[in-house]
């Protein structure tokens, strides 16, 4: 059982780096698609939110299947779809052809996505302890591994279509092959049995009014994790799009130097999910989750009222570094919240957090039109603050705060 445990645990690994690895070769692949489709940057944005609406469709259908049918089978679909539909943009000639291609493209890897997320709530429940954290971090790998390709790609003359259509070949085999590790449905159920064995008598507790009282609770639990989800995703957003212009617009930065204020937002980010599941045992995913966007708030407020270069990287750092560990958290406690139906919770989540996600570079596009783009990371502030407040949701999580006091097991 240890042993196939642990192999769940790294082919849910493989899985994320799969998605990160996909989803970052279309986003590397973006300048090329453009100049040979022929649109302009205005056109091209419109079209983008097409691919976000195809992975909030694709996040809604495959949530509530992963939970019928089981990971094993919908996870290793995903990854098959995402990688075989990859190549659609690169071979695409108009800007109606792009489009279809984009929203199937992003329902596939919406798809993968929420699948690999409920299957990795499984795996952590079995394991009784934090390893939500990790398996992010390891998506953010998946685009740094998309991005040496693409260079090496780039530099060898393959056109994006070839490039495309080779990381998705290997993508697809790479799922086929991941499939037979991950656990089936009846494992994920026996463990989700076997960890809330000890937690029987508080959930007892919680429910004897009635199964109906029971489930609207539940409801309105994963509705208020999927409010706080929208806004931490929704300033990770605005990071991802506007941190390097911040640098170049108002702090006169040249464009190579401004480009670092992403990495070093996107390095910590990658930092702290790296070191997150840690401190989650240690300290609970409520402290992660409130200190973390503190944090954030923190770092954002420095870049949007210090004057100076070093303290926007400084203040980019800390954004990113807070904003690190709270999305997973929200993400396992969708899932926790009833472990049978931890796709279809993972999916609400997940899919309204990406539609903050969508939304972040347009809300700050739009407020600079009344105020300054530094200030207008101050909503950005108010966001964290928010969370930071709401993180008490966490509490309402049976039997998984402090997480200290899950049993752990080894690497």
């Amino acid at each position: 059982m240890e042993r196939s445990l642990r192999g769940a645990r790294v082919a849910t690994y493989v899985y994320f780096v799969l998605c990160g690895t996909l989803m970052g070769a279309w986003v590397v692949h973006i300048p090329a698609v453009e100049e040979r489709v022929g649109v302009s940057h205005a056109t091209l944005g419109g079209l983008l939110v097409l691919l976000g609406l195809g992975a909030f469709a694709g996040m809604q259908v495959a949530g509530p299947l992963t939970d019928r049918l089981g990971a094993r089978v919908v996870v290793p679909a995903g990854g098959v779809l995402c990688g075989v539909t990859l190549v659609l943009p690169g071979l695409a000639r108009g800007p109606w052809t792009l489009a279809g291609s984009l929203l199937v493209f992003g329902f596939c890897n919406g798809c993968l996505d929420v699948s690999m997320n409920a299957h990795a709530v499984h795996v952590e429940k079995a394991y009784g302890r934090p390893v939500m954290s990790g398996f992010h971090a390891t998506f953010s790998v998946g685009g740094v591994l998309a991005a040496l390709v693409a260079a090496g790609a780039t530099s060898a003359g393959l056109r994006p279509a070839a490039t495309l259509a080779a990381v998705g070949a290997v993508g697809v085999v790479i799922a086929l092959a991941s499939a037979r590790a991950l656990m089936p449905a009846a494992s994920a159920a026996d463990s989700t049995d076997s960890t809330d064995s000890a937690d029987s008598t508080d959930a007892a507790e919680e429910t004897h009014a009635s199964p109906a009282a029971a489930r609207r609770g539940t409801a309105g639990r994963v509705r208020l994790l999927a409010v706080l989800a929208l806004m931490v995703m929704l300033c990770e957003g605005a990071a991802n799009d506007w941190s390097a212009l911040h640098l170049k617009d108002v702090l006169g930065a040249p464009a190579g130097t401004a480009a670092f204020a992403y990495g070093t937002f996107a390095a910590a980010m990658t930092a702290g999910r790296l070191l997150a599941d840690r401190f989650v045992a240690r300290f609970g995913s409520l402290a992660i989750l409130r200190h973390g966007a503190a944090t954030a708030a923190v770092g954002i407020t420095l870049v949007a009222l210090g004057p100076w270069m070093w303290a926007a990287f400084v203040g980019w750092a800390l954004f990113g570094l807070g904003l690190s560990g709270c999305v997973p958290q929200l993400f396992s406690a969708a899932g926790h919240a009833d472990p049978a139906a931890a796709g279809a919770n993972v999916s609400r989540v997940a899919g309204l957090g990406y539609v903050g996600m969508l939304a972040g570079p347009a809300v700050i596009g739009w407020l600079t039109h009344l105020v300054a783009l530094d200030h207008a990371f101050l909503l950005l502030t108010l966001l964290c603050v928010t969370t930071a407040v709401g993180a008490g949701i966490l509490r309402t999580e049976s039997g998984r705060t402090p997480r200290s006091e899950m049993a752990g097991v080894g690497h």
